[in-house]
């Protein structure tokens, strides 16, 4: 929608909000309450925040009837305050718009079909028989392999690589350095040594995904590695051969999913968490940070494996306890054995 200012009154019909303070006020952008100019949107989504309202100098806050009466200068109330401001800031994006049509130094296969109002940056290579649809838009350097596609309205930053037979669904965002199609990691052990087994799959993603940057999604062996509509996946995650991600699951950044895992609809994966390959993971799982997943769930829950953060010194002396663990289960078996034969068989409950 560009970066261009937009009055109070107009937010206000934007984002379906009751307006108090001076409708014509013009705002330009948007920025943390402690630091937000008299040109500029904050929101207030903890009650934490309503400390620094007193020396705002912000143009207009965003909040809920809750903290309304808080704040006396200029407002928008809404019932649901973050998904507010995740609605205002695409008004102030600032990514600049690539031209519609083909730049003159990009590489397109004569076989390739590239939709009129798509747009193609600088240095890009589409290769034969490769599929852009309407309103894509490929930033510099992106590599589109043979009949892979780009479906309608999505958007493609620099230097991405999308291998041949990939799919990107319509309204797709996938950020630099990603690799989506690469091999997956298959190899078969012999006298010789590691004998690969070539992926013969490819990687297919629904509507609405975003990816992150520099993340690595591998195709698959044989069938394909599926990333259906909504989900969304932070930077740093590698996603092996064969892996399903369900409708709207989110994964957090540093996740490592091995080959052939499943897993279920609107999940949540904190950063560093690790699935084990081979594994159905139900719908509506949460796994905190770091957790490692070793086998599968039927059922939806909440789900950790790592200890928390604790003084070293504690920490080091429970580290020992932990390895003397099976010693002292098999030493409380043992006494419980003694217990039973010092205790009469016929002791009555007082």
């Amino acid at each position: 929608m560009g970066n261009t200012e937009r009055s109070l009154s107009e937010l206000a019909e934007y984002l379906d909000a009751e307006l108090v303070g001076n409708a014509d006020h013009r705002i330009s952008g948007i920025a943390d309450l402690q630091c937000a100019s008299a040109s500029e949107l904050s929101f207030i989504n903890q009650e934490s925040y309503l400390q620094y309202l007193p020396q705002s100098t912000t143009g207009a806050v965003i909040l809920n009837a809750d903290f309304a009466d808080k704040y006396a200068g200029n407002k928008l109330i809404v019932a649901n305050t973050y998904l507010a401001y995740a609605k205002v800031s695409a008004l102030f994006e600032s990514l600049s718009e690539l031209t519609v049509g083909i730049h003159p130094s990009a590489v397109v296969a004569a076989s390739a079909n590239v939709a009129p109002n798509a747009a193609i940056g600088a240095n890009c290579v589409i290769g034969e028989h490769a599929r852009i649809g309407s309103g894509a838009r490929l930033y510099s350097g992106v590599s589109v392999g043979d009949r892979a596609s780009v479906d309608d309205n999505t958007l493609v930053h620099p230097n991405v690589v999308i291998y041949h037979g990939v799919s990107l669904g319509k309204n797709c965002v996938i950020h630099s350095g990603t690799v989506i199609g690469s091999d997956g990691f298959g190899f078969a052990p012999s006298r010789d040594g590691w004998k690969k087994i070539h992926q013969l799959g490819a990687v297919v993603v629904g509507d609405n995904v975003e990816i992150g940057s520099n993340c690595s999604i591998d195709r698959g062996a044989l069938g394909n590695t599926v990333i259906h509509d909504g989900v969304i996946i932070d930077n740093l995650v590698h996603i092996a051969h064969n892996v399903k991600i369900g409708k709207r699951s989110a994964i957090a950044g540093c996740v490592g999913i091995a080959g052939s895992a499943n897993i279920g609809e609107n999940c949540t994966v904190a950063g560093a968490v690790a699935i084990n390959g081979h594994i159905s993971i139900a719908d509506n799982s949460h796994f905190h940070g770091g957790t490692i997943v070793t086998k599968g769930n039927t059922e939806a829950g909440v789900f950790a494996s790592t200890p928390p953060m604790q003084d070293v010194k504690k920490w080091r002396r429970n580290s020992v306890r932990y390895t003397q663990l099976d010693d002292m289960a098999s030493r409380i078996k043992q006494l419980e054995k003694q217990l039973k034969t010092l205790l009469p068989s016929n002791t009555e409950e007082k």
